[in-house]
């Protein structure tokens, strides 16, 4: 039990969400409320009143005890954070060298980054379920003959262990009220209330466990047998080979306990069906937390975990931070994505955060992915990680037959070589699916005039404005800047001058169309699936059958099922294969085998073709011919000789300043200071200019630092930042540091 303290002469060390690394030392207030770290309080900061978070007590301050002034209002009766939690905080922001209060703000919801009063639980909220009466459960299909509905309602509550809640009718059917008020009326279903905070009545799974292979009980095995203990567990498992359901067996356990589970996905709104999969398994209530909701939404999530009420929370990598009362796993979902790192402000990994917070809470760790990073890798071969690995398919399935296909010199249709439109119509005249995958969105990525070459830029940045014809707008990709579609040369002024280069998914949508014109094309890129709600009825006509040709971006990539798909073609994949960034190697192969892997995922074969101008590229040999495995050993091989992460460690300065000169000159200051505080284990490379030197109309530069042990690159970053702060420069640009960067950009 924390000591609790009342004493008025006491010294709070406050932690506010400002670009400042110190905590700010105030009275405690006179009124004598009771103060417990972990607790929100009101001080005030100049003219204004902040909401802090309060670290701790002390006797002393640096500062004159009468030049000190008082908190002025405790907002919490408890501690919203618990000693564990702020060990985790305060590691964070040590670790990534980010304000502490600025990362306790992150780990906030946003109403609880107001002064806002907590000083009662949630109200237990009436959840209601749908139960088959005995009369229902004896029910035959003849009674209901002439009501469909109705007998796929009894269906569904039989297969949901004969009780259904209001979430699930609406996911079943937008007409479900109807059918329900008749099965209600017939005395076939009987309504139950019940609070959340009672138990409900079934078990924590609605749905039997499928059968599991060997592969996927042991790994099941070997993860429920360390609950309440802290190990990593990487499930490396091939695409279409079961993970969510050793997932789902994992939490069946977990939650059988009566202990909490935290699973964190790449992008929560690109993984609809593992959120429907889950509700449709578990009777347990899940708490969703993502960027998309409301900010009330989030903060009822988040008090639910902190309180204890609910045992289930799904969500991105913000939700990392939420307090829980009962931890007992964390499961990171593909966990090689680049999602996972935030990339301003906190820039924090979520993957690796969640290891260190594992290991203060005592439990298990579980990272699946099907194309596990490099890191994770080389910490198995460290012996750090346990592997647990599924070799095949669930079921049936079995993996995809990959052919390259050279079209240099080959006539293309909007980027569709012939013999690749010939396989396409073969798959649709099985009435199978075919998905088409180009990383690039827009109609085009260049506009350029055939008479006199002028080419359609950016003004506020160094690239050119991509093409968006359904818009009718130019639009840069990075900054967002927009501009009306020309009809005719803005240098020249020559009408019908201007032509598209490239490709963009807005262009081939056209070109398919064209080409299968009995077909149904549907596009899947952020352009096409803005507005809310409208992926998840995507997803559903593709599962229905009513899509012929899927195309789209890496939204395509990520936990998707599409049964009838046995035809993948990749486009595009050259533009990986050359870059000034050692991580596009690694990040390509991962997209390769994740968007063959939606091909042939149940009982019929499936085929990835991928068009290249470069069919000898080691990359493409290893990866198709070998597999993933031999892919990365090989990888890790060259990386290691590079001395490049994960065998060495690295932090990168960015600067940006709308005069060139500046950002420049600021990080050739941060040089000068860090000669003198670094050994020759650490090494400063820059500062040079970014690939993309103007961005938003600022000028960029970066300075890498790098060193085989991180142990001396920490004790350098943790001497320097206060001594960046310092510079007299550092309040005429805006800079940042990133630590373990995953893009050199």
């Amino acid at each position: 039990m924390a000591k609790l303290h009342n004493m008025t002469d006491s010294i709070c060390k406050v932690a506010l969400d400002l670009p400042l690394y110190s905590l700010f030392d105030y009275l405690a207030p006179l009124d004598g409320q009771l103060l417990l770290p972990g607790t929100r309080v009101v001080v005030p900061f100049g003219r204004l009143k902040k909401v802090g978070v309060l670290i701790e007590l002390v006797s002393a301050s640096d500062f004159p005890m009468h030049k000190l002034k008082r908190v002025l209002e405790v907002l919490d009766q408890q501690p919203l954070l618990t000693k564990l939690d702020l060990q985790l905080l305060t590691w964070a922001s040590h670790y990534y060298h980010y304000p502490l209060g600025s990362v306790i703000a992150v780990a906030f919801p946003a109403l609880l980054r107001r002064d806002v009063k907590l000083n009662a639980k949630l109200p237990a909220q009436a959840v209601v379920y749908y139960s088959l009466t005995l009369a229902g459960k004896a029910i035959s299909s003849e009674q209901l003959q002439r009501a469909p509905l109705q007998r796929e309602l009894i269906q569904q509550c039989l297969h949901c262990k004969q009780s259904i809640s209001t979430d699930e009718l609406k996911r079943w059917h937008k007409h479900w009220r109807a059918p329900l008020t008749q099965l209600l009326n017939k005395g076939f279903i009987a309504e139950v209330t019940i609070s959340s905070a009672q138990s409900l009545p079934m078990s924590v799974s609605k749905q039997a466990h499928l059968q599991c292979n060997a592969e996927q009980q042991e790994a099941i095995t070997a993860v429920t047998e360390q609950i309440g203990t802290f190990n990593v567990f990487l499930l490396e498992g091939v695409t279409g080979s079961g993970k969510t359901e050793v997932y789902m067996q994992i939490i069946d356990a977990v939650l059988t306990r009566g202990l909490q589970v935290l699973v964190l996905v790449p992008e929560i709104t690109l993984t609809p069906q593992l959120e429907a999969r889950f509700r449709q398994r578990f009777s347990v209530e899940i708490v969703i937390s993502h960027s998309k909701l409301t900010d009330k939404q989030r903060y009822h999530a988040w008090l639910k975990m902190q309180q204890g009420s609910c045992q289930f929370l799904l969500g991105t990598r913000s939700a990392l931070f939420t307090p829980l009362t009962s931890p007992g796993i964390i499961i990171i979902d593909e966990e090689h994505d680049a999602s996972f790192k935030q990339q301003d402000g906190f820039r924090f990994s979520a993957r690796d955060v969640a290891v260190v917070r594992a290991k203060l809470l005592h439990i298990p760790i579980l990272l699946g992915s099907a194309t596990p990073s490099l890191e994770s890798i080389h910490n198995v071969n460290l012996q750090r990680y346990q592997r647990l690995h599924l070799s095949r398919r669930a079921g049936h399935a079995i993996p995809p037959i990959f052919q390259v296909l050279d079209i240099r010199n080959k006539q293309l249709t909007e980027g569709l070589s012939e013999p690749l439109l010939a396989e396409m119509a073969q798959t649709l005249a099985k009435k199978q699916q075919v998905l088409v995958f180009l990383n690039r969105r827009g109609f085009a990525p260049t506009l350029i005039c055939h008479g006199c070459g002028w080419v359609a830029r950016c003004f506020a940045c160094d690239a050119n404005l991509v093409i968006h014809r359904h818009d009718g707008v130019l639009r840069c990709h990075h900054c967002a800047q927009e501009s009306s579609l020309p009809t005719q040369c803005p240098a020249c002024h020559v009408p019908g001058g201007l032509i598209p280069l490239g490709l963009g998914t807005e262009r081939v949508e056209i070109s398919l169309q064209a080409l299968f014109p009995t077909k149904r094309v549907v596009r899947v890129d952020r352009d096409a699936i803005a507005k809310k709600g409208h992926l998840e009825n995507v997803l559903e006509q593709i599962n229905q059958g009513e899509v012929d040709i899927i195309l789209g971006t890496q939204m395509l990539a990520k936990g998707h099922h599409f049964s009838n798909v046995t035809l993948v073609a990749l486009l595009d994949v050259d533009s990986g294969l050359f870059s000034v960034d050692f991580h596009a190697e690694e990040k390509l192969a991962q997209l390769i085998v994740q968007v063959a892997g939606r091909a042939g995922r149940e009982d019929k074969p499936g085929k990835v073709i991928l068009q290249t101008r470069h069919p000898d590229h080691p990359l493409l040999m290893r990866l198709i011919q070998e597999g993933y495995p031999s892919f990365t050993a090989s990888a890790l091989a060259q990386r290691q000789l590079a001395q490049l992460p994960p065998f060495s460690f690295q932090a990168l300065f960015r600067a940006q300043a709308e005069v060139n000169k500046l950002a420049k000159d600021f990080l050739t200051e941060v040089v000068n200071l860090a000669k003198d505080l670094t050994q020759q284990e650490v090494a400063l490379l820059g500062p040079v200019a970014a690939p993309m030197i103007r961005r938003a109309g600022v000028y960029r530069y970066q300075l890498l630092v790098q060193s085989s042990s991180r142990q001396a690159l920490q004790r350098m970053l943790t001497a320097l930042v206060p001594k960046i702060e310092q510079l007299k420069l550092s309040k005429k640009v805006r800079w940042s540091l990133d630590v373990d960067p995953i893009d050199l950009y």
